[in-house]
């Protein structure tokens, strides 16, 4: 796993051992950001199910001003604060070991991109946006994107948020949602 594009294009990134973790892989991550690249120099970006910190770390190496990244398990809030070593965005970024819920019923921030990619087996990405849209941490037209595997279906509409379209990739799909 390494960073795909911009300033720290090339860098190798720490991974998890074991299975409870299971990174973005290249191909769609690549994508992620080609879809969202005009929207995301200078931006506060949350990675809410932070895991290694790639697609937050991917983020800021594109242009994003400064990045939050939440998880629930220590191992994986250390990884990411290793990799954000190896990538120089310490100074970029806080790191928040918590559950996502007890985060977002706490969170006083605003973002302008919220990136969501839980485990797939949960209700934890329906949870999510449903709790992002109820507490309005998303900065007008900003954007969530969410990662789900084919055949997990998401809501069409949360009020005042409208669905784009999904990117199918293989057995991923990407659904973005835009704040209006």
């Amino acid at each position: 796993m390494r960073v795909i594009a911009g300033t720290a294009k090339g860098i190798k990134l720490n991974t998890p051992e074991g299975m409870l973790t299971r990174p973005t892989t290249d191909r769609v991550k690549e994508a992620l950001f080609s879809i969202i690249q005009f929207d995301l120099p200078g931006t506060r970006v949350l990675d809410l199910f932070g895991g290694t910190g790639q697609l937050g770390i991917e983020a800021l190496s594109r242009g994003a001003s400064s990045a939050v990244f939440v998880d629930s398990r220590r191992e994986a809030c250390q990884l990411i604060r290793a990799n954000l070593k190896k990538t120089h965005f310490e100074a970029q970024s806080t790191v928040i070991q918590s559950d996502y819920l007890d985060y977002l019923n706490r969170c006083r921030d605003s973002f302008q991109i919220i990136l969501l990619d839980p485990p797939y087996a949960e209700v934890f990405l329906e949870n999510a946006i449903k709790k992002i849209t109820e507490i309005d941490i998303l900065q007008s037209g900003g954007i969530i994107v969410a990662e789900r595997p084919l055949g997990k279906e998401l809501p069409w509409e949360f009020q005042g948020y409208s669905r784009s379209r999904d990117y199918q990739y293989g057995k991923i799909i990407l659904t973005l949602y835009r704040k209006q």
